[in-house]
């Protein structure tokens, strides 16, 4: 067998079919490498204070090695609906992690924080591709009827990447460098590189698209000024921030105001930068919704129970992260099995017991204060987990396998998108109201660690609420109907 046959495209799975040959090592490339590369967007957060010493920085400035990467995705991934269209998958594999092994060298030599942050925007530049890469490839040649059990394993990447992230970290940093964050990462991704070679092939295919720069700059402008001004409110709330957060929103607001109008035009002639037809599927639009809640709990859990533990309970940074192993541990063992009950069941009867599982636990979490047993935090912390892993597989499946092929690429960006901002909206949300309440509380006279299990307190019955009436919203979640694979028209919507 040639080279050349080995490039050639594979043909795309029926919808009842069995998953396109060839297909199965690839996918698996791409899942293993996605959770590498999904690993670092939470690998900083322990770090930083370390950082801060070694590199004398502020807090602030600290920060930006996590927001930074945050922008970054924010930016490219509204651009993989392009490209995903007009590159074949074997390029931009390579392009990816050829990106994400750069930065991950230059953060590891880097002599001081500049270039640490250029290494950042590097390594966020390739796993900005790959998780819509990853979606797409799954869309395009596995079978709707096993769909539900491969996207639980891509559920892995998505949810247990970032929530084991601080427990890689602590382990790191208890015994190393803050270096050997990248150095021990780096193999990683040359291994993956040099898979690819020998296994990756263009199963899926290519079709012509238009490149719209002005498109591309307003997305930026859109997705970049709402990341960018969400990550500010944690800042703004203890005076540290070097703007107010509702500019950059603002901006953003408009931005992408100006951005939907172009796209509504130029999709008329199939030119879409991003095609927002997707949202004509009401099984898309409710479930995307619903993903955005259950992101946003996930992502502000992560972030508030850390510093929870860390600031209220005075543990150290390797005890913590084991702390919250568990609860990502169980999310990976359980995904591939919900996707599997998926495949046999429909969402419905997943996502409505998970979701209020997960209300259960938020509102469990409103209980932790100054002498919670740190058994009981596990075992919450592991039933928000529960909770989520039944919610977000089925959820996701549900959103794209209700597109038609035509739409897979621009699906998976929209969904990839709404990921980052759901989680910047996520930790805002959840650390001002943590930051306000403690400052009420310390206003009153109580400590620093009395103030902030005060904040806490708050921050978790606010997000409890919102989890109680997304509990409403999964009554309306149903299994989509098929839908014309070969064109652009949805079907049974």
């Amino acid at each position: 067998m040639t080279l050349e046959h080995d490039l050639r495209p594979v043909p795309p799975a029926t919808p009842h079919g069995t998953t396109a040959p060839g297909a199965r090592p690839v996918i698996a490339l791409l899942v293993a490498s996605a959770f590498v590369v999904i690993l670092n967007e939470t690998i900083m957060g322990v770090a930083l204070p370390r950082l801060m010493v070694d590199l004398d920085v502020t807090a602030a400035t600290a920060q930006w090695l996590t927001t930074g990467f945050l922008l970054t995705m924010s930016i490219v991934i509204p651009c993989t609906g392009y490209l995903l269209a007009r590159f074949p998958l074997r390029g931009l594999f390579f392009t990816a992690m050829s990106l994400f092994a750069t930065g991950t060298l230059v953060a590891a030599l880097a002599p001081g924080f500049e270039v640490l942050l250029a290494g950042r925007v590097v390594q966020a530049s390739g796993t900005a591709i790959m998780l819509p890469l990853l979606f797409t490839t799954v869309l395009n040649v596995v079978p709707a009827s096993h769909r539900g059990r491969m996207m639980g394993v891509i559920s892995i990447v998505i949810a247990v990447a970032p929530a084991i992230g601080p427990t890689v970290a602590g382990a790191i940093l208890s015994a190393l460098d803050w270096r050997w964050m990248f150095w021990l990462v780096l193999p990683i991704a040359l291994l993956a590189i040099a898979l690819g070679a020998v296994w990756v092939r263009n199963v899926t295919e290519t079709s012509p698209a238009t490149f719209d720069p002005l498109s591309a700059l307003l997305a930026a402008a859109g997705f970049g000024g709402l990341i960018y001004g969400l990550s500010l409110v944690g800042e703004s709330t203890s005076g540290h921030a070097p703007v107010a957060p509702g500019i950059p929103v603002a901006v953003g607001v408009v931005a992408l105001g100006v951005f939907v109008r172009r796209q509504l035009t130029l999709q008329r002639t199939d030119a879409a930068f991003l095609d927002l037809r997707t949202f004509t599927s009401r099984a898309f639009s409710l479930a995307v919704a619903l993903v955005v809640v259950v992101m946003s709990a996930l992502f502000g859990s992560l972030i508030l129970l850390p510093l929870y533990l860390q600031q209220a309970l005075a543990l150290d940074t390797l005890t913590v992260g084991l702390m919250m192993l568990p609860g990502g541990v169980l999310m990976g063992v359980i995904a591939p099995v919900v996707g599997s009950l998926f495949d046999r069941y429909g969402p419905r009867p997943l996502v409505l017991p998970g979701m209020v599982v997960a209300a259960a636990a938020l509102w469990g979490m409103t209980t932790f204060g100054m002498d919670t047993q740190i058994w009981w935090i596990v075992a919450v912390h592991m039933t928000l987990n529960l909770g989520l892993g039944f919610v977000f597989t089925p959820l996701l499946t549900s959103a794209l396998g209700s597109l038609p092929r035509a739409l897979y690429s621009h699906g998976s960006a929209i969904t990839s998108t709404l990921q980052q901002v759901a989680g910047a909206a996520g930790t805002a949300l959840f650390v001002t109201l943590m930051s306000v309440g403690a400052a009420g509380a310390a206003a009153t006279g109580a400590d620093p660690a009395e103030a902030m299990a005060v904040g806490v307190h708050r921050a978790f019955v606010v997000g409890a609420v919102i989890a109680s009436v997304a509990v409403v919203l999964t009554l309306f979640v149903r299994k989509p109907a098929e839908v014309e694979v070969g064109g652009p028209v949805l079907v049974g919507h």
